[in-house]
């Protein structure tokens, strides 16, 4: 009769896979901390920028439009799983042209502030995009898949000797087709948070929650 120990497929699919499922789980919720990041750092700079009694309302406003354009790209940059940053890096790069273009009507201690969380804020960026583009090692899920399907294979044969040989066939099949199920709902629940951002999955993370202003802001 066939009969495998199944200690060792259990360490050959589920320790990998589970162990998939927290790399993933942690990565989002790190995600969710540098978009804290991110908003905080435009909100204090547009702050920054408003108290400034030097600036005009026209420049205070110009700003504005900066970090709000700062905020639509960066959230459909994770949103498309774009690769390609330098649109992104020319969008932060208009906030130093403005500093520049104004260092006059700026106050020094509002300059130094701006410039000091914009650096929290390039630093968020690419904490996300990090985040993004690098994930669970693509070799690890392919050998979670290859041994997901073929399981069956094995385990099937295993149940049937188990149960034994008077137990109707189906009963086996059942039991085989239930853990099957198992394992696959854990692959997809992992491939799910491998993507927090494309709005694919229950557990994704709502990036409009995370613009610099929800009313004003597209």
């Amino acid at each position: 009769m066939f009969n495998v120990d199944l200690t060792l497929l259990s360490i050959a699919i589920v320790f990998p896979l589970v162990f998939s499922i927290r790399g993933s789980f942690r990565r989002r919720e790190k995600a969710l901390e540098h978009l804290s990041q991110f908003r905080s750092s435009l909100k204090t700079v547009n702050n920054y920028i408003n108290s400034d009694v030097r600036l005009s309302a026209e420049h205070k406003s110009e700003m504005k439009q900066l970090l709000c354009n700062i905020s639509t790209h960066t959230l459909e940059h994770l949103k498309n799983n774009t690769t390609e940053l330098n649109e992104l890096d020319d969008t932060v790069d208009y906030i130093e042209q403005f500093i520049s273009n104004y260092k006059e009507s700026l106050s020094a201690k509002s300059k130094d502030r701006v410039l000091r969380y914009l650096n929290d804020l390039q630093e968020a960026i690419d904490n996300l995009h990090a985040i993004n583009t690098h994930r669970t090692p693509r070799s690890l899920r392919a050998y979670c898949l290859i041994f997901i399907f073929l399981f069956p294979l094995i385990y099937a044969p295993v149940i049937i000797n188990n149960v034994g040989g008077n137990t109707p066939h189906f009963i086996s099949f059942a039991i085989v087709m239930v853990t099957q199920f198992i394992l696959v709902s854990l692959y997809n629940i992992q491939n799910d948070l491998e993507y927090p951002f494309d709005n694919r999955g229950l557990d994704d993370i709502n990036l409009d929650g995370f613009k610099m202003d929800r009313k004003e802001c597209p």
